[in-house]
This record gives structure tokens, sequence and C-alpha cells, in this order.
């Protein structure tokens, strides 16, 4: 029988394309990874990986053990952390990955109470505009918008935000507010780059009458963060096309006003993404249930349909 941490360290190599990002999923040092898939190669008598200075790649013989071994592995991975919960509480390490905004505006000021009602888990999470591969980068939840479904995860949808127009008070003293996205044309404004293809997001607005428009400006700054886009609206440096999650708290607070109200773009629902697998781990569970309910008695799908 082979040991279990010799098929994970395979495992998290293959998936990871090498045995540093193995190790850092594993919490190993990258020769101990090494090191246990030698071994698993001795006890199997075959090479799994050809190895060289630049990659790691899998041989035939690897590629098949994939396979086999991948959904055998996980849900035998959950079996033992669901068996081993102390009488049920949940716990251990849950890894979390969220957008930089959202999850220091809507999700970290709910730790505290989780951790309160939860002490027995431990938080490791990661802020990151990206799109993460949920199973294959070792995350148990994953909060963010428009992630693809892949086989083995479920989606539990937060709210669906909208994109909005917004400028601060400064930079709208003395200027006639736009009637039709057709009349930015002369206004400066911030643009936004995707972090991940590095291309610049247009965005199309609607209205309620079905009609279609491009918001069109002068950019003046582009960014690839939307945090930081509406801290420079915020400053007076021009109008921007900013997701309602970062626009409402500023909106609120009156450091931004809204423009074009009739108009918005849609982006798709921002989600809490996780395994569906039977065995999910109490830790797992209990973060899931604990945020759908904070966020329900926040009135946050409620908050973004109202802006």
């Amino acid at each position: 029988m082979l040991p279990l941490n010799l098929l994970e360290s395979f495992l998290q190599s293959a998936e990871g394309a090498g045995f540093s990002e193995a190790a850092r999923r594993l919490g190993l040092s990258p020769a101990a990874v090494s090191k246990n898939v030698a071994r698993l190669e001795a006890r199997l008598g075959v090479r799994l990986f050809q190895r060289s200075t630049r990659r790691l790649a899998l041989t035939e013989a690897g590629e098949r053990l994939l396979r086999q071994v991948r959904g055998p592995l996980a849900e035998l991975q959950g079996a033992i952390a669901g068996a081993a919960q102390d009488a049920g509480e949940p716990a251990g390490t849950l890894k979390v990955a969220m957008a930089h905004g959202v999850g220091r505006m809507y999700i970290l000021p709910l730790l505290k109470g989780f951790l309160e009602r939860y002490p027995g888990v431990q938080h490791d999470w990661r802020f990151d505009n990206r799109t993460v591969d949920l199973i294959g980068e070792g995350y148990d939840v994953a909060i963010a918008g428009g992630i693809e479904l892949a086989p083995g995860v479920v989606a539990r949808e937060l709210g669906r935000p909208r994109i909005l127009l917004a400028a601060a008070p400064s930079y709208l003293a003395g200027r006639q507010r736009p009637r039709h996205p057709s009349e930015l044309a002369g206004w400066e404004g911030i643009a936004r780059r995707s972090a991940e293809t590095g291309r610049l997001r247009d965005y199309l607005l609607r209205n309620a009458a079905g009609e279609e428009a491009v918001a069109e400006f002068r950019t003046v700054a582009t960014f690839d963060d939307p945090e930081a886009m509406a801290q420079a609206v915020c400053m007076g440096l021009g109008v921007a096309l900013l997701p309602a999650p970062h626009a409402a708290p500023l909106l609120e607070a009156g450091q931004l006003v809204r423009l074009l109200p009739e108009w918005h773009a849609e982006v798709g629902p921002l989600s809490i993404y996780y395994s569906s697998k039977q065995l999910l781990p109490a830790k797992t569970r209990a973060f899931v249930d604990y945020l759908l309910e904070q966020m329900q008695a926040m009135d946050f799908a409620g908050r973004l349909d109202r802006l």
C-alpha cells in the first residue's frame, strides 16, 4: 500500500507543474517533495516525470497514474478529513482565495465572528484579482465572479454586481452632468486593464429601455485593480466604470456620485465556490454556511440591486 504523502506529492507536482509549487501547496520544502516523488517512482519501478533544469513534464506512465489516482485520492482525503473532526467540530487549515476589494471590504470583517464560533479552524487566505483553479491549486473555497464551473465544483450566488459610472463631487463641480454615455467624450477618466489578460476592459452599458452604448472618455490613467480605480476617482482624477461592491460604500458616504443612474453594465454573479464532493470537510461546510448567513443578514444582494 503506497503512503498517501507520496501520492499527494506526485499529484500536486503534476498539477502545479513543478516541485516548488507543490511544496507551497503542501507546506513542505521542494527537496522533500522531490524526495517523495523519487520514493514513489522507486516503489512503482517507473519514471513518472521527465526532469530538466527548466521544466517538469509527466511521462506516459505519469499521465496514466494521474488520471487513475486524482479522483480516488480526493475522495479519500475528504473521508479522512471528515473522520478527523473532533466530535464533529470544524478544525484544520482553511485555504480561501478572493479578490482584493471584495475580500477586504466584505469578507474580512466577518472573520472575527467565525473565529469566535469555530476556534479550531486556522485561516490561510489569498487576496488576488486573478481567477484561481480551485481544485488544482488546493483551495477549499474561492469567492469571485466569473469562474467557469469545472467538474467537481459548485457555486452559491452571493449577489449580482453591476458596473456603474461614478465621479467625485470635486470633479463634477461646475460641470453639467451627462444625460447619455456619448456625452462623456470630453471627460477625463480611469480605465481598467484585466490583471489576467492585460487587455483593456470595455463595458457595454444598457438602460431599462434596452438601449446600448459605450462610455468613452479621455483616459488619464489605467489600473488593473478596481479598488485603486475607486480611490483615484475619489481624488477627483476623472470618471470611472466601477464594480458596485467597490462603489457602494463610497456612494453611500458621499465620496462618489453616480452618473447616468439609469445605465449600467452586467458582469455576472459574485459567488462562493467549493468542491461538490459529498464528504465535504466540516471546516469548509461551516465557512460556506456562515458566509451565506452573514451576507444575507447584511442584505448584500439587495444592496447591490438598489444601486
